[in-house]
């Protein structure tokens, strides 16, 4: 497996997590669990599309 696949995949996992996160936060009725989640989405997906787009980038040069 190619470095960059273990960073996606690494990337795509703690998403789950934090998606997971967030039923427990629901579960346990707690609004800093939700936001911890919901950063850690954000963060994690933000990351995973721009290194999408800066792998793209590097293959077609």
């Amino acid at each position: 497996m190619k470095k960059e696949n273990v960073l996606f995949l690494l990337l795509a996992i703690i998403t789950v997590i934090g998606i997971m996160a967030i039923g427990i936060a629901i579960a346990e009725r707690s609004i800093l669990i939700a936001i911890l989640a919901f950063v850690s989405i954000f963060v994690a997906t933000g990351l995973g599309f721009t290194l999408r787009k800066k792998l793209r980038e590097s293959e077609d040069m």
